[in-house]
Order: C-alpha cells, then sequence, then structure tokens
C-alpha cells in the first residue's frame, strides 16, 4: 500500500505494508501525557512526518522497520517504547530489569540514545536507563550491575560479552531495539543474528505471558532486513518514507545500459521496441524541452505512438495524463517523455518501466523511482515469495561518457540495490573520486588516516589522503628538536584523544623554549609592558597572559565583523598545540624577539593501537584515563616517522627520574595503558601503511629495536625536573660524567604480553618509481622509469609482480599485486640506460581492465601506447580511468 499526504508544501511519501493513520499532532499522538509535556518541554516541534507513521504502531506493541531518510534518529522509537513501559502489564511484572533492550552500532549512538533517555525519563515511572560498555575485561562483564534498570543501551559486541555471564537477561526482555539496522546488519550482522537466536530461544522458555516486540530503524533496507522479518518479526508493520529505499525493497530492477552520446536516440528505440510487444507503460526522462522534442519527434518517426509534456507544452497536464491512460487501457503501449518538473503535476504512480533518456541526479532520481510506486511489491507475503525477475517495475539508465556528474553517488546506490553494475560505471566512479580528491590538496590530512592508518570512508571524508608537499613538509620539525629518534623526551601538554596528543620535544642539551619561557613571564610581569592589541589581525602571533604564566598565541579566526570593540577570537597556542576563544582585549602586543623561536607544538601519535569492535573513535573512558595519566609528565619516546610537525612514536613510556640515584625508572608504556583498559586492541598495520602513504618522501631509518632504551651507555639521556616544574634544566657536568641507566620496569611486561616482538614495524628502504603500462590481447607491458639501474632483481609471481634496483645511490622497490593472473615463466625483464622494460604475459588473453588491484598513485598509463576502438567498447572511457 502507499499513500500521499501534504506536509506544508511539500508532498511526502511513505510505503506501508499496513493501512494507518498516522499521528501528525503531538497532542494527538499515542503517547502518555507526562511524555507529551516533557517534549513539550524540551522544544520539540514533531512529531514529523516519519514519526506520525512509525509512533502509532511502535506504541501498540506491533513489531515494526522503519526506514527513512532520517532513520537514525532516536526519536522514532523512544517516545513510543517509553509509553509502553508506563502500562500498568509492566508493573505487575516480578522482575523488571532489563525490559528493554537497544541495540546501537557504536558507543557514540549509544551515548546519544542513553542521554536521550535520561532527559525524557523526568516524566516516566522510576526509569532507570543503563548504558554498558564492557570492553574485553571479563571481570567487568561479571561485576556488572543491572538492578533496577528498566532500559538497557549497548552495542552488539559489548551485550555478547554480558551474556556470557548473565544469560537470564534476555527472558526478561519484552522490548529489542534495533537502532540504525543497515550499520548494525552491515557491520556486525553475525553479532546481531546471534543474539536475536538467544532471545528467540529465551522468549520460548520464558514463563508467563510477556508481550514481545522487534523494532529495527534505519536509513537504508539491507538484504539482511528480510531473514530477520522472517526468522524473528511477527506480521510486522513496515514503513518506508525514503523513495529510493521503497523501490529496493519493492524489488524495483534497476538496469544501466552503456553506450555512446550520440547513439542514446537508437538505444532508446531499442528499448521502447521490446516494450511494445510487453504493452508497458513508459516515462522517459530527460532535463531539457529541446531533448523532450527530439525524442518525440524520433519515435513520431519510427512509429511509436508517444506523447510529450515540458514547461512549455501547449496540453495542460490533466489533458496529457488522461491521454497517456487512454492509450494503455484500449491496448497500445504508453508512452510518455517529459521533463522532470512536470512529473509533480502530472502525479503519475502506476508507470511500469523508468527510462532515464538524461543521467539522473540523485534528487530527480527518487522522483522519477516514485512513478513507479503502484507497482512495488504490494505487500510483505508477495514480497517474501516473489522472484527478481517477476517484478513489474524497470529503471533502465543510459550511461554516456558525458554522464560523470552524478556517477558516484548512483553507483553507490546500484551498489546498495545490488543492481549489475557496468564497468564503465565502475571508471566513471573511479575517476570522480580521483577527481573529488585532488579537489582536497589543500586540506588537512585525514586525522583518521594519521591515527589508525586507515579511513573509513574516504568518500564522505573532507580531508585529504595523500602527502602535499607544500603543506606536509612546510614546517617540518627541526633536526635539531630531534637528535636522537631512537630516544626523545616528550612533553604531552594537550590530549586530543588516547593516542593523539599536542606537546614539546624537549631538547637534550639546552631547551630553548624553557629559557624564552622564563624571559616572557619576567617582560610580561612588568604592567608597562602588558600592551594590549587595539587591531587584532588573523595568522600573527600575540602574548597571552594566564595566572602568572605567559603564553605566544596565533589567532585563527576572527568574527566576520567587529560590531564591537571587544569580541570573541580563535587562538592556538603555539608552544602547546590547543585552540581556545578569548576576548580580543586579553591580546598582548609579542615583541619581536619573543617570535624568533618557531612554534614548540608538535603532534604526536602512538602507534599500533585502535579502538576494539571496529570503533573509529576511542571511547572517552579510555581518553580520559590517558589523559589524567599523561598530560604534563615527560615521556620518553621512539620516533618510527615525522611528517611535518607530527611524529609518529612507538613506544612512548613514562618516566620518573631519581636524582640521587642519577637514573630514571619506566613507569608504563603508554600503548600498555592502553590495551589494559579492555577498549583498544592490537593495530599491527598502522605504522607500514604511513610509511606507504609516504614513500615519495625519503624516509630515514630510525633503528630497529628497543635495544637503544636498554642500552647502559644512556650518557647523552636528558634529564628533565618534575611535572610541577615547567623549566627543563641543563645536566650538571657530574650527571654527565657519571653513567646513567633505565630500570625498564615496563619492558619486562612487554615481553610477558609479546609486545617486543613486534615493538616496531620495519621502516621501508626504498622509494617507488614511476611506472607506465600499456597492454595488447596477449602481454602487458611495465615500463619501469629508472636511470642507469643496478643490481636490478625482478621476481614473478602468477598475480605479482617485485622489482627492485639500485640507481644513483637511492634503492627502488615496486611491489605490484596484479589484477588478473600472469604467466610467470614466459615473463621477462630487461634493464636499458633509462627504464626497465617488464613484459608479462597474460594467462589468459584479452583487455585487462586495470593493471593493479589496489590504486597506486606512482603507476598510470602509457597513452602513448593506448589503442582503442570503439568496437570494442560502448564508449570511449578517457583516458583517466585505466589505474
Amino acid at each position: 500500500f502507499q499513500s500521499l499526504q501534504d506536509v506544508g508544501k511539500e508532498k511526502n511519501f511513505v510505503f506501508l505494508s499496513k493501512k494507518m493513520e498516522p499521528s501528525s499532532v503531538l497532542e494527538a499522538a499515542p503517547l502518555f501525557d507526562g511524555l507529551k509535556k516533557e517534549l513539550a518541554w524540551n522544544k520539540f516541534s514533531g512529531p514529523t512526518f516519519t514519526q506520525s507513521y512509525c509512533w502509532p504502531p511502535v506504541a501498540g506493541g506491533c513489531d515494526v522497520v522503519a526506514i527513512s531518510h532520517q532513520g537514525n534518529d532516536p526519536l522514532l522509537y523512544i517516545p513510543p517504547v517509553l509509553t509502553l513501559l508506563q502500562e500498568s502489564d509492566y508493573q505487575a511484572l516480578p522482575n523488571t530489569n532489563g525490559v528493554s533492550l537497544i541495540l546501537c552500532p557504536g558507543w557514540k549512538k549509544a551515548q546519544l540514545v542513553f542521554d536521550l533517555l535520561k532527559t525524557y525519563r523526568k516524566g516516566c515511572r522510576h526509569l532507570h536507563p543503563v548504558l554498558i560498555t564492557l570492553g574485553q575485561n571479563k571481570e567487568a562483564a561479571s561485576q556488572m550491575e543491572m538492578r533496577g534498570c528498566e532500559v538497557v543501551v549497548t552495542t552488539p559486541y559489548n551485550l555478547l560479552r554480558l551474556l556470557e555471564h548473565n544469560t537470564g537477561f534476555l527472558c526478561r526482555l519484552c522490548h529489542l531495539v534495533l537502532d540504525e539496522i543497515e550499520v548494525l546488519l552491515s557491520d556486525t550482522s553475525e553479532q546481531v543474528f546471534t543474539i536475536l537466536d538467544c532471545y528467540k530461544k529465551a522468549t520460548a522458555q520464558a514463563q508467563g505471558i510477556l508481550p514481545h516486540q522487534i523494532i529495527a530503524v534505519g536509513t537504508q533496507w539491507n538484504k539482511h532486513i528480510p531473514p530477520l522479518i522472517k526468522e524473528f518479526m511477527n506480521d510486522p508493520h513496515i514503513v518506508i518514507t525514503a523513495i529510493e529505499e521503497a523501490a529496493i525493497f519493492g524489488n524495483v530492477q534497476q538496469v544501466v545500459q552503456p553506450c555512446i552520446n550520440s547513439n542514446r536516440t537508437a538505444e532508446l528505440l531499442k528499448i521502447l521496441d521490446f516494450t511494445q510487444r510487453n504493452l508497458q507503460k513508459v516515462l522517459v526522462f530527460t532535463d531539457s524541452v529541446t531533448e523532450v522534442e527530439m525524442i518525440h519527434k524520433a519515435l513520431k518517426s519510427n512509429s511509436i505512438v508517444s506523447l510529450k509534456k515540458h514547461k512549455e507544452s501547449k496540453c495542460n497536464a490533466k489533458c496529457v495524463l488522461e491521454r497517456w491512460r487512454k492509450m494503455h487501457s484500449s491496448g497500445t503501449p504508453a508512452v510518455l517523455v517529459l521533463t522532470d518538473d512536470c512529473l509533480h503535476s502530472l502525479g503519475i504512480t502506476d508507470a511500469t518501466w523508468v527510462i532515464h533518456f538524461s543521467f539522473p541526479s540523485p534528487a530527480v532520481f527518487g522522483q522519477r523511482l516514485q512513478s513507479m510506486s503502484d507497482n512495488f511489491c504490494p505487500g510483505i507475503k508477495v514480497w517474501m515469495n516473489l522472484d527478481w525477475e517477476d517484478t513489474k517495475a524497470k529503471s533502465v539508465i543510459l550511461l554516456t561518457e558525458n554522464s560523470s556528474c552524478h556517477a558516484r553517488e548512483i553507483f553507490c546506490y546500484l551498489k546498495h540495490a545490488e543492481a549489475e553494475i557496468p564497468e564503465e560505471l565502475y571508471d566513471f566512479t573511479a575517476r570522480v573520486e580521483e577527481s573529488e580528491e585532488d579537489e582536497k590538496f589543500s586540506r588537512p590530512l585525514c586525522a583518521s588516516l594519521k591515527t589508525f592508518g586507515i579511513c573509513r570512508n574516504r568518500t564522505e571524508c573532507p580531508d585529504r589522503h595523500q602527502i602535499n608537499l607544500s603543506i606536509d613538509m612546510a614546517q617540518n620539525i627541526a633536526a635539531e628538536m630531534i637528535e636522537t629518534p631512537e630516544r626523545v623526551t616528550i612533553l604531552p601538554l594537550f590530549i586530543v584523544h588516547a593516542t593523539k596528543y599536542f606537546g614539546r620535544i624537549v631538547r637534550k642539551q639546552k631547551d630553548q623554549y624553557t629559557a624564552l619561557a622564563k624571559e616572557m613571564n619576567d617582560y610580561f610581569r612588568v604592567p608597562g609592558h602588558r600592551i594590549s592589541v587595539s587591531t587584532v589581525e588573523k595568522s600573527v602571533f600575540y602574548g597571552l597572559r594566564e595566572g602568572a604564566n605567559c603564553h605566544r598565541v596565533q589567532v585563527v579566526e576572527t568574527p566576520a565583523e567587529d560590531e564591537e570593540n571587544v569580541y570573541k577570537v580563535t587562538i592556538k597556542y603555539i608552544d602547546e598545540g590547543r585552540t581556545s576563544q578569548v576576548n580580543s582585549d586579553q591580546l598582548l602586543h609579542l615583541p619581536v624577539k619573543f617570535q624568533s623561536l618557531p612554534p614548540q607544538a608538535v603532534e604526536v601519535i602512538v602507534c599500533r593501537v585502535k579502538p576494539i569492535d571496529n570503533e573509529v573513535e576511542w571511547n572517552p573512558k579510555v581518553t580520559d584515563h590517558i589523559n589524567h595519566k599523561i598530560k604534563g609528565k615527560v615521556h620518553h619516546a621512539k620516533v618510527v616517522h615525522t611528517l611535518g610537525r607530527t611524529v609518529w612514536v612507538d613506544p612512548m613510556v613514562g618516566v620518573t627520574h631519581l636524582p640521587s640515584m642519577r637514573m630514571w625508572i619506566n613507569e608504563y608504556n603508554i600503548r600498555s595503558e592502553i590495551l589494559s583498559t579492555g577498549l583498544g586492541t592490537d593495530n599491527p598495520e598502522h605504522v607500514a601503511e604511513i610509511q606507504k602513504l609516504c614513500t615519495q618522501i625519503p624516509v630515514v631509518d630510525h633503528g630497529q629495536s628497543l635495544e637503544h632504551f636498554t642500552k647502559e651507555d644512556t650518557a647523552d639521556l636528558e634529564e628533565v625536573s618534575s611535572p610541577q616544574d615547567p623549566s627543563i634544566q641543563e645536566d650538571s657536568a657530574e650527571s654527565c660524567n657519571i653513567q646513567k641507566m633505565f630500570l625498564d620496569v615496563f619492558l619486562e611486561d612487554v615481553i610477558q604480553t609479546k609486545e617486543a616482538e613486534d615493538s616496531t614495524v620495519p621502516q621501508q628502504k626504498g622509494c617507488h618509481p614511476l611506472i607506465k603500462w600499456f597492454q595488447d590481447d596477449v602481454s602487458v607491458t611495465l615500463k619501469v622509469q629508472i636511470l642507469r639501474a643496478t643490481d636490478s632483481r625482478c621476481e614473478f609471481c602468477r598475480e605479482k609482480v617485485t622489482f627492485s634496483a639500485y640507481s644513483e645511490g637511492k634503492l627502488y622497490v615496486a611491489d605490484l599485486e596484479l589484477y588478473q593472473s600472469v604467466i610467470a615463466e614466459k615473463s621477462t625483464c630487461v634493464i636499458k640506460d633509462t627504464e626497465a622494460v617488464i613484459l608479462l604475459v597474460k594467462e589468459k588473453k584479452g583487455t585487462w581492465c586495470k593493471l593493479l588491484k589496489n590504486k597506486n598513485v606512482h603507476v598510470s598509463l602509457d597513452f602513448e601506447y593506448w589503442e582503442e576502438s570503439e568496437d570494442e567498447r560502448p564508449f570511449t572511457v578517457g583516458k583517466d580511468c585505466i589505474h
């Protein structure tokens, strides 16, 4: 069933498996009075269109699946679930612990849901929600106290850990909510179905008559939802207010037809020839009046009866609609050619075919699909048994060489719909993503890439994922700051999260900042020297007093217009790394002598550890623990990589200096400290991924082991005063001459936990050469651009080729994982004066669409040798699509 409801001036779409009346007004919504008052008190403006259809079945205790563009909003289910918990039936239960369970895809969403429950529980009867974040510590799960709690909020991984120690929890469960169902079923489908199986068994064994309800809400339909409905739900209400998702639910067949732009009309005629034989109701969409007229004329010339509608048409919408329907009822195939802006006035919902003559944008794509909504699968029972071939509704997209504008968005949708995608669309998408990545070239380097070695969603990430030397190396760390990379002293001052900090690298001999800080404090202690700045300028250095200390700061943001004499400005503490907002009149003129020393703040990243459960951010519990442990305290570290003002360290050790014994004690290893919380896990690929990112930058090998931390000869190791004293003092001559040593307390623990075995990932030695390639049906030729190569080696495998050679004192290495297989025994490598030529013999004859399985910025197509006839492909893809 489908229905359309006007809300204001907009017309919203809803697809329902069962007919229902929406609750579009808060006063009439099926919520208890106390909650309505609480919602009104918090300025709740709903219910929204989707909420108006979700609340009634949820409040009625029915199983519900709701898919909407707003499907990640917890208020789709929180108000009606809280209403259910106020009913007298639950008050009569002998034990109400854990009556409702809300499963969220990660700790951050779980925290948001928990906060909303705390906000709206005020009007509820003794509601005590609990947020469960257990981590991998088994003791925490066994000690979890849930007495008196009616709503549990957690993640699938955490719930499974809880169930190991509390098997009876699910027996009392009445309401199970799956929040962001598309994420849960994509990332943790195995865990979710394990929980559902346990819940099904528990409800079967439960004593007494308890209500049981499963609610699944999300933004996208998912291939795992059908088994969820079939195996675990009882005749659910399905509510879909996203037309594109309803089309997937309704089995609309998506077809992509590649063709040359100039040949679109001929391709359209072929398609319509088939539809005429099957008496379809066809809409042909385009985005211009000219094309409507051109298509209509072409159809008429080929004896295909059709109608046309655009904004300049003489015939009105009602007239066109009546004629279009009469054509079909009389046994004539109904074909209507129109522009997108006419669809709303026509209100067509019973088309069987939609042909996208012009490539659709995401916005018009949904509108076009909506014209077939009457032919979406009409009910859950029919839909469950419907074969893909039996579907009536079909969407045909004509893909041409000019379709790159919205190619990526449509590609993502078609992939989500599990449609067959031609190679041309893959090529378009790759070109668009490469172009968008180039547009990010002036953005900061992706924080996730730096912190964990990977970015989960590069297409959505606003930052770049490639090296920009002009940015990354513009403010490189001065060489004197890292005199001995195997052993540096770091003072973390601002903790961003568990593994990322800003602070200073303290020099081993004379720390220049210590002298500068003392000089600045003495200078600004004199009232006459504290000169407020009248006009604040962006990027300029100023002084700022905080108590007895003075800081160097840089203005990074000012208001667009200065409406007042005193205003807020955003500043960065250039020697600490933190940012904050201050009043403009707090900034002081900074003499030039205090600006000569470069900014001292560096970004420090601890390697080889990441959050558990595939989380993308650190849980605040870990960050708070590390912040309390390390802020303002002296640490020794080994630098494994540097880029700009970022240093990657492994390990980083908290130390205490014993002046009387002239020795250092290693108190803890930060990585081990994170792992001990149970909320962190090993990330062995981290350093290797960073080095792969920086292959175009010469890498200095900073050492291979932890031996430098355990050698007795540590005479050059710096001494640092206690954390309470900000000054860093130079060692006395006497102490410099006395042998110092480490008491490596942390190292024993490292060895016991197998950390010493992989304490560092070996630095990649060698640069990647530039490679160009071309092919024919039998072989692939690689031209490795390397001058006067010596000591060359080339190894061939079925799906891999490895080349290495020295050139002008540098080692060049290329490790290439091939897209398709080759015959290793027949492949050859010939070294020439300016290049190495590698010939790979294909295992199967034919054209490769690309050379490598994974894109490599150093490998590109040699267009001087590339030839392709239009007979071989539907259209010329273009130079940039081959990688």
